[in-house]
């Protein structure tokens, strides 16, 4: 019989009990032991490898989705102290007037950029250490941090997908953010955590690692419709995620 691709992931899907949408999942990616390495082997999303630079995937500027994601980013910035922020005087200027937006030429709207990367992205020359600003303050604070950074930010590397068929349903998928999603850019990444076998080392699955990500991605009563599902099958039933598989598959090549 011959294999299904490496990249094969497993999907379910289920009927919203309350709106005209159906449900879709990718439950290869949730029931992964992906994690965020920030910092600790991540390699970052420029042509080549850079992880003594620390951006991670802030080495470009945030796009927004809407007017309210602009407003709530603003609000986080101007809360911020030069205790947490490397570049606010750049930011905020002598004025205190923001200067952290910029549109590109496709009239898109995203955070500056300073020195190459993101003007919220520390550098790890600064005293509070490399990382996002918006980040560090929150949980300084006892905040969670989705509350105070731009949506794309702290929802990847989860995306939601939400399809009308024009007769009123619409079908949402939760699905993994791949370099694709980047657009013609995302091909010149060196490296991308979802591909990569080096990120998928947590102890637990994204499904419970990211729980408030996807709560306010999908609603508390659909998450726990999902969780249901996943609790109800022994987890090494699921089919392990592609870039494990890859890795193994290297490992029996060599070893063979």
């Amino acid at each position: 019989m011959t294999p299904p691709p490496l990249d094969t992931h497993e999907w379910i899907s289920f009927e919203d009990p309350d709106e005209h949408r159906t449900w879709m999942f990718d439950v290869t990616f949730l029931m992964s032991n992906w994690t965020c390495i920030f910092g600790r082997g991540c390699q970052g999303v420029l042509t080549g490898p850079a992880e003594e630079m620390v951006q991670g995937c802030c080495s470009y500027g945030a796009h927004f989705v809407d007017e309210a994601d602009i407003a709530n980013t603003e609000r986080a910035a101007l809360e911020l102290t030069a205790e947490h922020w490397q570049f606010i005087d750049k930011g905020r200027g002598k004025s205190g007037k923001l200067k952290i937006l910029k549109v590109n030429d496709d009239g898109e709207t995203l955070t500056k950029q300073v020195d190459g990367a993101c003007i919220f992205l520390n550098r790890p020359d600064f005293a509070g250490g490399p990382g996002c600003a918006l980040h560090a303050a929150a949980l300084a604070r006892g905040d969670r941090p989705l509350d105070h950074k731009p949506n794309v930010c702290w929802q990847l590397p989860l995306r939601r997908e939400d399809t009308d068929d024009g007769e009123g349903h619409v079908t949402s998928r939760l699905i993994q953010w791949d370099r694709k999603h980047w657009g013609e850019g995302g091909e010149e990444f060196h490296w991308w955590c979802t591909e990569a076998p080096d990120a998928f080392i947590d102890g637990k699955a994204v499904y419970q690692t990211m729980r408030d990500e996807i709560v306010e991605m999908i609603g508390q009563p659909i998450y726990d419709l999902l969780v249901t599902y996943l609790q109800s099958r022994p987890p090494k039933s699921y089919m392990p995620h592609p870039a494990v598989r890859v890795e193994l598959s290297v490992k029996r090549s060599v070893a063979g």
